[in-house]
C-alpha cells in the first residue's frame, strides 16, 4: 500500500477551480512576484523609483537574503535570465561559484569521505550571488547597488517577523538552522529576527562595492572563519570568481518559445520533458488521473535520468545539448514510455525566484540559492553571512561526469524560466524546490499553455513531485490516484514533501497588461503598479 502522511509544516494544494485565474494580480506598468511580501515590496518601490526589471530583482533579492535566509544571500549563486527590450533579446548571466581550488576528488577521499557533505564547510562553493548582482546591474540597472541594498539593510537592522515558511524551514534544516534557533529551539511565530552582523556586511558593500568581498577585507574575514572551520576556500578562489554572460537555451511547446540557462544548469531538463510531452495530449486527460499522472512523472524521470548522466560544467565537459534537445531524442525518450508500468529509473535545495516585468518591457526571471535551506549551515564568523552547501552536488565517484574538480562549477538545479511568442517577451518562471524544479514547472507550463488555465490557477493546481531516492509524493488532492500509480509500479507517499513553489510576472500580449501569480505553498506575493 502506498503511505500517507500529514504534516502541518506542508501546504497542500486545492483541486483548481475556476475563481482563481481571476485572483492573478493585474497592474497597468510593472509586476513583482516573489516568494516574501517584503520582497515584493521592495522590487515594486524601485520600479516606483524609475528602475529597471534587474534593478527591482536585485533588491528584491537582497531583501530575500535577510528576510528568508533559508533560502538565498550573500554566501549562495545567483542565475538569471533577462529580457532586454532594447536589445530585444533574451540573454543569461551564470553567477555559480566554483569549487576551492584545494577541493579535489583524491583529497576528500583520503578524509573517508564516499559521498560528499551536506553539512560544514567542506560543502561549499566559492559564492558567487554578490558578483552575479554587480554584472546584471553594469549591464541592465539604472541605479546604484548602494541604492538598492537599503531596505534589505534596515530589515537585518530593525528585524523581521519569523513567519510560518521561515519556521518551517527553520524546523525542517534542523542543525543547519542553528543560527536561528532561540535556547536551540525555533523562535516563536512573530518574534523578531534581527541580524546586526548581516546588517553591518550590507551597509559595508553598500558603501564600497563588491570588491570588499571579493578582493578586501570583508573576504578576508570571511575565508578565516571558514578556514578555522575546516573549510579550503581561499583568498584566490573568491579574487578569481567571474560572472559569466552566456547564451541561454530553447524549445518550442505550443507556439511559446520556452528559454532556460544552460549547463552547468539543469534547465535543459525541462525543455527535454515539453519536447517529450510535445508528442503527448496530456492535457485532454483529468488532472487528478493516474493516467496523467503517471505519464508525465516518467517523462521527468527519462529527462532527469539524462541531466545526472550528462551534465555539469561546460568548461570540463561540453553537455551533448544537440542531441538532449533533438526532436529524434523526444521521440525515442517518448516511445519507452510504458503508459501501463513505472520504470525503474533514478532520481537525480533550497532557492528563492525574483520575476519581475517593467514599465518598458524588460522582463527579469531571476533565481538565487544556498542549496539546501539553510546551506551548509556555517555562519561566516561576525560577517552574518550563511554559506551554501551548493558543492554537495559534486560526485565523489571518478567515473562520474559530474565528479568533483579543481575550480570546477558542480551541476545545479538552478533554472529561471523566460516565455516568448513571436519574439515578444511574455512571462518570467521559476519554481523553488531544488530537484523539484523542472518536475513544477512542467506541471505549471502543460497547465497553462497546453490546459488553457489562468496563470494563478495553473500554479494553485494540485502537484506531484519525484523525490531524490525515486519516491513518488503526489498531494492531498491527487490521493485518489495514489492506488493505481502504486499498481503501475510507483513508490507513492500522499502529503508528506514540499512540492516547490513557483511565482511569475507576465504580459498580457492582448491588452500589454502586467500580470502576476504567486504560489499559497510559501508566503509570497505579487504586486503591481
Amino acid at each position: 500500500m502506498y503511505s500517507t502522511a500529514t504534516d502541518s509544516r506542508y501546504h497542500t494544494s486545492v483541486p483548481p477551480d475556476p475563481l482563481a485565474r481571476h485572483r492573478a494580480v493585474l497592474a497597468a506598468h510593472g509586476m513583482v512576484s516573489t516568494a516574501h511580501p517584503l520582497g515584493t515590496l521592495a522590487g515594486v518601490t524601485v520600479l516606483l523609483r524609475g528602475g529597471t526589471a534587474m534593478d527591482a530583482a536585485v533588491a528584491a533579492a537582497a531583501v530575500h537574503s535577510v528576510v528568508n535566509p533559508g533560502m538565498i544571500g550573500l554566501g549562495g549563486d545567483t542565475l538569471l535570465l533577462y529580457y532586454s527590450a532594447a536589445e530585444g533579446r533574451v540573454v543569461a548571466l551564470n553567477a555559480t561559484g566554483r569549487a576551492p581550488r584545494a577541493a579535489s576528488l583524491e583529497d576528500y577521499r583520503r578524509r573517508g569521505l564516499t559521498r560528499m557533505p551536506v553539512e560544514g564547510p567542506l560543502a561549499l562553493t566559492v559564492p558567487g550571488a554578490l558578483h552575479g548582482w554587480a554584472a546584471a546591474l553594469a549591464r541592465y540597472g539604472s541605479l546604484p547597488l548602494g541604492v538598492l541594498l537599503e531596505d534589505a539593510i534596515r530589515h537585518a537592522e530593525e528585524g523581521f517577523p519569523a513567519y510560518t515558511s521561515f519556521l518551517d524551514w527553520v524546523q525542517m534544516a534542523g542543525p543547519r538552522a542553528a543560527a536561528y534557533l532561540v535556547d536551540g529551539r525555533p523562535p516563536r511565530l512573530g518574534a523578531p529576527i534581527v541580524q546586526k552582523d548581516l546588517a553591518a556586511t550590507l551597509r559595508l558593500i553598500a558603501r564600497e562595492g563588491p570588491d570588499v568581498f571579493y578582493r578586501g577585507p570583508l573576504g578576508e574575514r570571511l575565508v578565516a572563519a571558514l578556514r578555522a572551520a575546516g573549510g579550503l576556500l581561499a583568498m584566490d578562489d573568491l579574487a578569481a570568481h567571474t560572472s559569466e554572460w552566456v547564451e541561454p537555451i530553447a524549445t518550442d511547446y505550443r507556439g511559446t518559445r520556452v528559454w532556460e540557462t544552460p549547463p552547468n544548469s539543469q534547465g535543459v531538463a525541462l525543455l527535454e520533458q515539453l519536447n517529450i510531452l510535445a508528442g503527448l495530449d496530456v492535457a485532454a486527460l483529468p488532472v487528478d488521473s493516474p493516467e496523467r499522472v503517471h505519464l508525465q512523472v516518467e517523462v521527468a524521470r527519462r529527462a532527469l535520468d539524462d541531466v545526472a548522466r550528462d551534465v555539469t560544467d561546460p568548461a570540463f565537459a561540453a553537455p551533448p545539448l544537440a542531441r538532449l534537445l533533438s526532436r529524434e531524442h523526444a521521440a525515442g525518450r517518448r516511445a519507452s514510455i510504458d503508459p501501463a508500468r513505472a520504470a525503474a529509473a533514478p532520481a537525480g535545495e533550497n532557492t528563492a525566484h525574483m520575476a519581475v516585468v517593467d514599465r518598458h518591457g524588460n522582463v527579469a526571471s531571476f533565481m538565487g540559492s544556498l542549496r539546501n535551506p539553510f546551506g551548509c549551515g556555517v555562519v561566516a564568523g561576525d560577517t552574518g553571512i550563511l554559506m551554501q552547501n551548493r558543492g554537495r552536488d559534486f560526485s565523489l565517484d571518478p567515473r562520474s561526469v559530474n565528479r568533483l574538480e579543481p575550480g570546477k562549477r558542480t551541476r545545479t538545479t538552478l533554472n529561471p524560466v523566460l516565455l516568448t511568442r513571436d519574439g515578444a517577451p511574455r512571462m518570467a518562471l521559476a519554481c523553488i524546490g531544488g530537484h523539484q524544479q523542472t518536475q513544477g514547472l512542467q506541471q505549471v507550463l502543460v497547465h497553462h499553455l497546453a490546459g488553457g488555465l489562468g496563470l494563478q490557477e495553473a500554479i494553485e493546481a494540485p502537484r506531484w513531485a519525484i523525490a531524490e531516492d525515486g519516491t513518488l509524493h503526489v498531494e492531498a488532492a491527487l490521493a485518489g490516484a495514489a492506488a493505481e500509480l502504486e499498481r503501475r509500479g510507483h513508490r507513492v507517499v500522499v502529503g508528506r514533501a514540499f512540492f516547490g513553489a513557483c511565482q511569475a510576472a507576465a504580459i498580457d500580449p492582448a491588452t500589454g497588461a502586467r500580470i502576476g501569480a504567486s504560489d499559497p505553498r510559501v508566503s509570497g506575493l505579487a504586486l503591481g503598479h
